[in-house]
């Protein structure tokens, strides 16, 4: 079931500020200098057939969340241009055609993502891939008002969800919640509580799509609050834990993340824990030691591991952006720019225009999503039927052991 599905347009944009608050948290929470890209496990040799663009080049343009106060990730933008060279150098780029990045640096506040919305208009790029940003509602009209297929591995506003020419690979953050509790409901969990950054976004999102979805599935879900920075969560833990629930939701960034799971550690909770990426970083890892084992990490990539996905994508990032930081969220670069990609192969011929990119787009079926164990996505508008521009559901779903991702499964997808 969706648990989008009937929600009033009110509970839609709520649902829009929940994955506005997963990407910020998640911006926050991937941050470490000592896990650069390294090619552990080779990938198969077909993955890397050298059969290089001959074809004039395709312009497509990169805007990423960088330079900005609040958040600034490089690595995106370093794992989307190693997607594009690997592409260009291994898969005869987008048709045939060599893929030209166009980047801006989107400091994340209007007047520059509107400056880099306006830059792809006038260099009359056949797409554009964003990374990640909390400035949808900026990007998209002015890139989509040209004509041109705004893509992301996930969205976040309303303009990002809904509009015609907009494609996300990913159900992002509401697909999370939706499969936490298709997995509640297999553990035949009664009682689930979720601790959340205390945020509007989250609180929000956590009611509009979290409850419903946990309802459907026969669970009753209660929402306690942390407020943002709390180093010690005891307290609320305590009280979400006063109706012996079978099963905890974390949602929030690394300090949130390591505060919750402590306290849970600390009284002693024995029940299935759950959480968003931000909780699997390698600075909570550490800092929630063995407590953390066995928590349940939901998200729409596996990186670690042998899955052919996983080691693709570890390979390509040695190769070819060796000093990209792979713990965090660098693969939402290489997700959007692989993903169109792949979404393209039906590309052919001299027509690169954008009208000819988006009709590829909305005919693939069944796209194996980069780095994304097994999920896949069609951009029919039939994934998300209340956001249309959504083009996957489902998350890889991985168990926290030993500081590392093991046992991932695929809930709820296609």
């Amino acid at each position: 079931m969706n648990p989008l599905r009937g929600l009033r347009p009110a509970g839609v944009l709520a649902a829009s500020f929940a994955i506005a608050a997963a990407t910020a948290l998640t911006a926050c929470g991937g941050e470490s200098s000592d896990s650069t890209a390294q090619s552990d496990v080779a990938a198969p040799p077909a993955s890397f057939p050298g059969k290089a663009a001959t074809g004039g080049e395709i312009k497509i343009g990169l805007i990423n969340n960088e330079g900005g106060q609040a958040i600034s990730q490089p690595d995106n933008r370093m794992a989307a241009e190693a997607a594009a060279q690997y592409a260009n150098e291994q898969l005869g780029g987008i048709g045939g055609h060599k893929i030209n990045l166009v980047e801006c640096k989107n400091a994340e506040e209007p007047t520059s993502a509107r400056d880099c919305a306006n830059r792809m208009v006038e260099e009359k790029v056949s797409a554009v891939v964003v990374t990640t940003t909390g400035q949808g509602d900026v990007l998209v009209p002015i890139i989509t008002g040209a004509g041109i297929p705004y893509v992301s591995a996930s969205g976040q506003s309303m303009q990002e969800l809904t509009s015609n020419n907009a494609f996300l690979w990913t159900g992002g953050f509401p697909s999370s919640l939706q499969a936490m509790a298709a997995h509640a409901k297999s553990e035949n969990m009664k009682h689930v509580t979720a601790y959340t950054i205390d945020v509007p976004a989250a609180v929000n999102g956590l009611k509009a799509i979290g409850a419903p979805a946990f309802k459907a599935s026969g669970v009753d879900l209660k929402i306690v609050t942390i407020p943002p920075g709390t180093p010690d969560a005891t307290p609320q833990v305590s009280a979400g834990l006063a109706d012996s629930p079978e099963g905890v939701v974390v949602v929030g960034e690394g300090t949130l993340c390591t505060a919750a799971l402590k306290s849970l550690g600390t009284l002693g909770f024995s029940g299935e824990k759950m959480g968003i990426q931000a909780c699997a970083t390698p600075d909570v890892v550490t800092a929630v030691g063995s407590n953390i084992n066995g928590t349940k990490i939901f998200t729409a990539a596996q990186t670690t591991g042998d899955n052919p996905e996983a080691t693709l994508y570890r390979s390509v990032i040695a190769k070819y952006a060796p000093d990209t930081d792979i713990s965090g969220y660098a693969y939402v670069g290489y997700q959007g720019v692989l993903g169109l990609v792949r979404a393209t192969r039906s590309l052919d011929g001299a027509d690169t225009s954008p009208a000819a990119v988006a009709g590829a787009i909305r005919t693939a079926k069944d796209v194996v999503l980069p780095a994304g164990d097994g999920l896949t996505f069609t951009c029919d508008g039939t994934a998300s039927p209340q956001m249309k521009a959504v083009c996957g559901k489902g998350s890889v779903v991985a168990t926290l052991q030993d500081g590392k991702l093991v046992d991932a499964q695929i809930v709820g997808g296609q």
